[in-house]
């Protein structure tokens, strides 16, 4: 609409066209409020019934809620209302009539399931508080990309269909690709390294995974949006700092710039974690979560942290923190050993509710990437795409990925990640 004006930026005096979704009507007798709600806010409209024309005001007071309407009078101040504003209108078109009965209220005065939500994801959307997480998120996107642009990133897209997993094993989507089997990308983990090499050296890519991971809980999907950072000429130490930075970044830019949003959510004051996350050795971490005495049974050399161990370690730790030098077995083939080839250049940034990031220094010698291949009983045959450019001068190189959807959820203090992702895909739910 052309002449539309947002009902944020309606001023006394002005004559305005307004448009958006009916939000409340309250009828008073001789006198009714319509509230509209646009993307801006909400905005009164006055219908004083003995001085209106006898259809405008019908029209008006017997629209449904969430109907689509512009209203076009002129704006005077009126302190009682909402926003300190009111119209009275001169003309009421209605847009498209909303059902009465709607699957949920979007005023939120009404509680719904969060299936229901989903399910209804549109009119969820148009509640305050489910529209604020979304906004923080493109904050967060718009936050990290200008980190990485700061650090000399190039932005890069990698084919999401693929012939081989990332890292094997079972936690892929087969899909039929011209008659020939593929794959939905577990990770641009590859790609990305090919690109370090490439004459871009430093690059950065913001897309969705799939991971076919039988998982049903609060905090996993099987379609996630991950943030990946890629660098030549950078050791595991040196992307510990870029992978803090743009974190940092993430939490500076809400914290400026979504002052509102964070009221809606109920934020009276949102904190940016202190930088200089503490780095704790794998071996470190063993001790401090046995010590806490937390769990039923000890942590022994060679385990993986379970969810319950990195509740422990984080309620020790108190903030973000890194857990390094992983045991050479437990990480994937790509990431660099020591000389002693016992422990591992690999990483984790950790949330004290759950890990946020995988990261570590590659292996950029030939020989010893297919030997790690070997190791983890895959077929260096069937990624010679991406070993062959290991012949042609592979720098060291170094980098990570977190999840934006972890990242929003802990940041919010969401209770399930769903709430942080439009249209989850999980083991349930494929539609809408």
């Amino acid at each position: 609409m052309q002449d539309r004006t947002y009902t944020a930026d309606a001023e006394p005096g002005e004559t305005v066209t307004v448009a958006g979704w009916v939000h409340e009507i309250r009828d008073l007798g001789g006198i009714a409020f319509l509230i509209l709600r646009d993307t801006s806010g909400r905005i009164q409209i006055k219908f004083e019934k003995e001085e209106m024309d006898d259809e405008l005001v019908e029209t008006g007071l017997d629209l449904s809620r969430e109907s689509v309407i512009s209203a076009t009078g002129a704006v005077e101040e009126e302190p009682r209302a909402p926003t300190g504003v009111e119209i009275t209108p001169d003309s009421l078109e209605v847009i498209a009539e909303a059902e009465p009965e709607l699957p949920l209220d979007p005023s939120g005065k009404v509680d719904a399931e969060l299936s229901t939500r989903l399910n209804n994801r549109t009119l969820d959307l148009r509640k305050e508080e489910t529209k604020a997480i979304f906004e923080i998120r493109a904050e967060v996107l718009r936050a990290v990309r200008e980190s990485f642009r700061g650090m000399g990133c190039t932005e890069i897209n990698t084919p999401k269909i693929v012939a081989t997993g990332t890292e094997g094993g079972t936690e892929l989507f087969p899909i039929t690709y011209f008659g020939e089997e593929a794959f939905m990308n577990q990770s641009p983990q590859l790609f990305k390294q090919l690109m370090v090499g490439s004459g871009l050296e430093r690059v950065f890519e913001i897309g969705p995974i799939f991971r076919a991971e039988e998982h049903n809980t609060p905090r996993h999907l099987n379609e996630a949006t991950m943030i990946d950072f890629e660098s030549a000429f950078i050791d595991h130490e040196e992307a510990m700092d870029a992978c803090e930075r743009t974190l940092l970044a993430a939490y500076e830019g809400v914290g400026e710039n979504c002052e509102t949003e964070l009221e809606t959510l109920g934020y009276d004051e949102f904190s940016v974690p202190e930088s200089g996350f503490p780095r704790l050795s794998y071996e470190e971490a063993i001790e401090r979560i046995n010590a806490t005495g937390e769990l039923d049974e000890q942590l022994v050399w060679g385990d993986d942290l379970p969810t319950e161990a990195e509740k422990a370690l984080g309620s020790d730790v108190g903030g973000h923190y890194f857990v390094t030098d992983w045991p050479s077995e437990i990480k994937p083939f790509y990431i660099q050993d020591y000389e002693d080839g016992e422990l591992s250049k690999g990483f984790d940034l950790m949330h004290p509710r759950m890990e946020l990031v995988s990261g570590g220094q590659r292996e950029h010698r030939y020989d010893e990437l297919v030997e790690g291949f070997e190791q983890q009983g895959l077929d260096p045959a069937q990624f010679d795409y991406y070993t062959k450019m290991f012949k042609y001068g592979m720098p060291p190189h170094a980098g990570w990925a977190y999840g934006v959807e972890r990242l929003v959820m802990t940041m919010l203090d969401l209770e399930n990640i769903r709430e942080a992702v439009l249209f989850p895909r999980d083991r349930q739910r494929l539609s809408p």
